[in-house]
């Protein structure tokens, strides 16, 4: 096992034989790590419980991870697709109709932005403490992957919460690569200006279409983008550490569609807040993912995406050389996700204008996710949350064409 944990001692883990309804949260620090600095902790019996709700989710996943990964490789590689054998089975995930439980989870993927004790650190509720989480890739500025890891008090359920994009900082420059490769259709090429800072050279000339590589983006994909790579060593070691343990996965903006891609991955359920659409990433990635089921079209995957419609992000609508986001230096071009999304309608409901500065977590979490009243449908019912759907219907990069241009050149 890669000890990113930098875990000095194991830990002793009693198996969970039942869903709970309930989960627990006892705030107390589970593993001794490297961090950034020193943070104060109480003993648990100091500390009162947070109460999230779950509920039983159908999962499938691989029966084994190194076929999963083989197949992975032999279709990016080769070309060939491999069959792999599929698992189902009920485990207890987030329940993402609770408005209390999705703000709780955002709160954990604020969190993840910073140490505990800085001014930034969102309370949970009354029985918040620093205690929470112990923090992961904050002894090292190089690596960029950071979060926190929460556990409940029976060690049940473990909430790993991942780090979006941080526009400067020690970790900006990663962040941004990650963003650029996942997210645009081709190198992060918005217009002319940008021909000499791609995050690849997968782009194929043509004076009357926009093309590109598909093989040359997989392949870049698979050297650069480190944090997808990095979190599914993270996993690994969480399964390893809680082998009886439900995880889910939680992160914002970049962290969530990581989140969504590690959840895709595992099996794991996996709840992203605004972020960027991933469907054409794990497509990139070569990601095996289960068959559909019934009238679905789309993979049985355990993932929540989770914004409101003046966010333009996870809308795929921060585009165009004039917009915020390219301005940035940031081509945020998709918008398809995968599993069902819940969308808030903050235009209609609050007034709200398409706004980057709608993006932020904490405008989400106090603005939209803690407002008590009832999100109307379609059809005038009032939900606590709006229902998740899935996007079916959704199509990226329309105006790109994407084939083996390269071919000859290689």
């Amino acid at each position: 096992m890669h000890p990113l944990f930098h875990i000095t001692t194991l830990l002793v883990i009693a198996s969970a034989t039942v869903v709970p309804n309930r989960v627990n949260f006892d705030l107390h620090h589970q593993s001794h790590l490297s961090v950034a600095e020193p943070s104060t902790y109480t003993t648990p019996s100091e500390l009162p419980a947070i109460s999230l709700k779950a509920r039983p989710v159908t999962v499938y996943r691989p029966k084994s991870l190194d076929a999963h990964e083989h197949a992975r490789l032999r279709s990016l590689l080769y070309a060939e697709t491999e069959p792999i054998e599929w698992e189902e089975m009920v485990v207890s995930g987030p329940d993402i109709e609770d408005r209390h439980t999705l703000s709780q989870l955002a709160r954990m993927t604020a969190n993840a932005y910073q140490l505990p004790g800085h001014k930034n650190w969102y309370d949970l509720d009354s029985s918040w403490n620093v205690n929470a989480s112990f923090p992961f890739g904050w002894d090292n500025d190089e690596d960029g992957f950071r979060g926190h890891v929460f556990a409940s008090r029976d060690n049940s359920t473990i909430v790993l919460s991942i780090k979006g994009t941080t526009l400067q900082g020690p970790t900006s420059k990663k962040d941004k690569l990650n963003d650029n490769l996942l997210f645009s259709c081709c190198c992060a090429r918005v217009d002319f200006s940008w021909i000499f800072s791609t995050v690849c050279d997968c782009y194929s000339w043509s004076a009357l279409h926009q093309r590109c590589d598909d093989t040359c983006l997989s392949t870049a994909l698979i050297q650069d983008s480190l944090f997808y790579s990095t979190g599914v060593n993270l996993v690994k070691d969480l399964m390893y550490l809680y082998p009886f343990a439900d995880i889910w996965l939680v992160g914002h903006s970049l962290g969530g569609s990581l989140a969504t891609l590690l959840g895709s991955t595992f099996g794991l359920p996996a709840v992203a807040f605004e972020a960027p659409g991933e469907r054409m990433a794990a497509n990139r990635l070569h990601l095996p993912l289960p068959p559909p089921i019934g009238d679905s079209s789309r993979p049985p995957v355990p993932v929540t995406h989770v914004y409101h419609n003046a966010d333009p992000i996870p809308q795929g609508a921060c585009t165009g050389v004039a917009s915020a986001c390219a301005q940035a230096g940031y081509a945020l071009e998709t918008r398809c996700h995968l599993g069902k999304s819940i969308v808030y309608d903050t235009v209609q409901k609050l007034g709200w204008h398409v706004d980057l500065r709608k993006h932020v977590i904490k405008e989400v979490i106090l603005e939209v996710l803690d407002l008590q009243d009832g999100w109307p449908d379609e059809d005038g019912n009032e939900w606590d949350v709006p229902v998740a759907r899935e996007e079916d219907d959704c199509v990226d990069c329309f105006k790109w064409e994407f084939g083996d241009y390269k071919k000859d050149k290689r």
